[in-house]
């Protein structure tokens, strides 16, 4: 057990830390946040946003005069990612928005780290240069040529310091393999390959080679009027690297073994519930929809995330969930509005704290939620700017849904559907959150007493 993960909502207070971002007047579509990722030691975060750009904060280390404040999130490198393109074949425009950002395992001095639009993935690597190199032959200090005339004797160049320059240049470009929209990318536990997935194809890349790679899963029927369902999410297993899972639209989750064919349309194992049919109606297959998927750290669990719930799945177990947790269930009566307005079809994903505890998931009114799955206890919380001074506890929220309403409940009809919470990250190791709210980057800790 990781310290400090025990139960959850008895032990952690969670309090705000920092908050980056403008103040929501004048924030333009470019500015809101479309991914959210630590690296593996938690001592980064990167987040995506909707203009093609990534920013990437560093933790600062803690001071020495006062060992109970823990290191910020501060700005470390920004760099434009993806530009806006025009597929000219199909008279259509390339968004620039940043879909998802992996990072790999640290190797070296440098970091690298994936990131996708709808069409091209890149590989980047951010270092640091703290030092230049002087005194060339054959070229004066500002890096003009020099008179090979004057030059009389042989210099050795000596290496000076200057001020510390975090450089972000892209290694690879991985383009031209997806006919549809870039869901999901995930590195592969061999840190040599890594899938991408778009609405029917699931395509298997090594990281060394861009012009080529090997389609996985394919989906698409000879007559597109047959299709049934695409793919929402995939992901590769944290230990196994011949395994994966992707979901659909229909619910299911596939769990796929790249050691019985080189195609992999034939599944490994199916997950899915068998749906109650007092429960069925116009909506139901909208919200039964997967948006997203991921695997516990210990390889032994899939959570999924669906409109108005979370489901963890045991790998052993293909029939039905072994935990289903609510998250708005409030909203149930509102899938009328909901579809009219186009939120039910908002995205949320999920995610795992460092020791499977816990999980987290975004909802409206920049509502996020916490389910212990020890004690079954949750709890809702709000990313805002009014409770946002330092160390300020973090009170829980309660949605009222009829009847009469408490002090400090909200009602279900004055939710701000505007303002909603679909990318959130957990630190590796500790707790340590941040939370994606339009163009604002929340980060929170627990009280350390």
């Amino acid at each position: 057990m990781i310290p400090g993960f025990g139960n959850l909502m008895q032990d952690v207070l969670w309090c705000f830390s920092q908050v980056k971002g403008t103040i929501d007047i004048g924030v333009t579509e470019a500015d809101i946040i479309s991914t959210v990722e630590f690296n593996h030691t938690g001592e980064l975060l990167a987040t995506g946003d909707k203009g093609g750009r990534v920013v990437i904060f560093q933790r600062e280390q803690e001071s020495k005069n006062q060992p109970h404040r823990r290191g910020e999130y501060n700005v470390y490198s920004t760099f434009q990612s993806h530009e806006p393109e025009f597929d000219y074949l199909k008279s259509l425009e390339i968004e620039e928005k940043i879909n998802k950002i992996r990072w790999l395992p640290q190797q070296n001095a440098a970091y690298f780290l994936l990131s996708t639009n709808d069409k091209t993935v890149k590989l980047w690597k951010v270092s640091e240069r703290d030092k230049r190199p002087e005194g060339y032959n054959l070229k004066d200090e500002d890096g003009r040529l020099r008179d090979p005339s004057m030059i009389t004797m042989l210099r050795v160049p000596v290496l000076r310091p200057m001020d510390l320059m975090v450089e972000a240049t892209p290694r690879r470009v991985f383009a031209n393999a997806h006919t549809y929209h870039i869901n999901s990318i995930s590195v592969n536990s061999d840190y040599e390959t890594y899938m991408s997935a778009d609405d029917l194809r699931i395509n298997l890349w090594n990281f060394e080679i861009t012009n080529q790679s090997f389609n996985i899963v394919d989906i698409k029927p000879a007559n597109m009027e047959e299709l049934t369902e695409v793919i929402t999410a995939a992901e590769f297993h944290p230990h196994h690297c011949n395994t994966f899972v992707y979901s659909s639209s229909k619910g299911t989750i596939r769990l796929c073994d790249m050691r019985t064919s080189a195609l992999c349309d034939r599944h490994a194992k199916f997950f899915e519930e068998p749906e109650d049919p007092s429960n069925r109606s116009f909506f139901s297959e909208i919200i039964s929809s997967i948006s997203d998927v991921k695997f516990s750290h210990s390889g032994r669990y899939i959570m999924t995330r669906d409109y108005l719930t979370v489901k963890v799945w045991d790998l052993n177990m293909e029939n039905r969930p072994i935990e289903t947790y609510q998250v708005h269930d409030y909203l149930r009566s509102k899938l009328c509005s909901l579809y009219e307005n186009d939120c039910i079809f908002d995205k949320f994903e999920c995610v795992w704290n460092g020791s499977d505890s816990v999980i987290m998931t975004g909802s409206y009114n920049n509502f996020f939620r916490m389910f212990d799955r020890n004690t079954k206890r949750d709890v809702t919380l709000e990313a805002s700017r009014e409770n946002s001074k330092p160390r300020a506890i973090l009170k829980p929220r309660k949605v009222c849904v009829g009847g009469k309403r408490r002090k400090d409940e909200i009602s279900v009809d004055s939710l701000d559907f505007s303002k909603k919470i679909l990318h959130t990250a957990w630190h590796p190791s500790e707790n340590i959150i941040a939370v994606a709210a339009t163009n604002n980057l929340y980060i929170f800790q627990d009280k350390v007493n």
